[in-house]
């Protein structure tokens, strides 16, 4: 175990949030902003450099309040999981109390951000945020907490596209549902490893209510309507053939982080989790850099 003195406080911050796994709500807003210039026709002006810039800040700011909240309301639980023991407040690496500052500091500076991106952006920031911390209390009461996570990251390509065009849209709805569903299928094949834990804790999970072998069904499920869905952002936005072939390596990945993991080896998740997902988001970003350059 790393010596907690030698742990500067910023590097225990960012082990905090997890702080890289930035890359999978990030790639997808990004992607949203530029669908929603491209719609309306807009050049990449100063201001809309610093609208970009903004909407970066604003999905940072709001993953590291959530993510922060969520280890603090869950600190009792990760200290009795093998698995997450060593996380930084189970381990004495950080106090609650500063945890607590960390949360509070990174929601004002969500509200700052989405303020100065406009108070059409600022009138939704509190119903937003609400979803982002709420979601770290539904597993004490229902199993379809992976579907809430979904929501919580869908939010970011929802606000990216809303900051240009604050109408509802069909296209923004659809990267939105497809972020949605790929989340809850990733996260239910990460929960797989706390089957037996959730189960004596009496934890809410979709793995705990059906079962490893009906998890990994449900993921699979949830991934291929997700793959429909981006392929719909396709031809709603008129993407052509670029974008339908980017759709095949996108679905190829998705379909190959399931042959990682099965009801007996659950060895290689981490791989499926981070590795494979973030290879996913980035893909997803440099195709519709792609395609709207073209």
């Amino acid at each position: 175990m790393t010596n907690i003195k030698q742990e500067s406080l910023v590097n225990r911050l960012s082990s905090l949030v997890v702080l890289p796994h930035s890359v999978f709500a990030l790639p997808f807003a990004l992607s949203a902003f530029l669908l929603a210039a491209k719609k309306s026709e807009l050049s990449f002006t100063s201001e809309l450099w610093l609208d970009l810039l903004l909407v970066i800040l604003t999905v940072i700011s709001a993953r590291m309040a959530a993510m922060g909240f969520n280890r603090i309301v869950d600190r009792e639980i990760d200290r009795r999981n093998p698995r997450t023991k060593e996380r930084e407040i189970p381990r004495g690496a950080l106090s609650v109390r500063q945890s607590a500052i960390f949360v509070g500091v990174s929601i004002a500076l969500f509200f700052l951000f989405t303020a100065l991106l406009g108070k059409h952006c600022l009138v939704l920031s509190p119903i937003v945020l609400i979803v982002l911390l709420g979601y770290s209390v539904t597993k004490r009461f229902t199993r379809y907490a992976h579907l809430v996570l979904g929501l919580a990251l869908a939010l970011a390509p929802g606000g990216a596209w809303w900051v240009l065009r604050p109408v509802v849209e069909l296209l923004p709805l659809l990267l939105m549902g497809g972020v949605l569903l790929w989340v809850a299928g990733f996260d239910i094949l990460y929960s797989c490893q706390d089957y037996e834990f959730d189960k004596n804790e009496g934890l809410f999970s979709i793995p705990a209510a059906v079962g490893v072998p009906g998890a990994l069904n449900i993921s699979k499920l949830f991934h291929a309507v997700s793959f429909l869905l981006f392929v719909g952002v396709g031809e709603v936005a008129g993407l052509g053939s670029v974008y339908r072939a980017g759709m095949f390596v996108f679905g190829a990945l998705l379909a190959y982080q399931h042959t990682l993991v099965s009801p007996t080896d659950l060895s290689r998740i981490d791989r499926a989790f981070f590795t494979t997902n973030g290879v996913i988001s980035l893909g997803y970003l440099f195709l519709i850099l792609t395609v709207v350059s073209l």
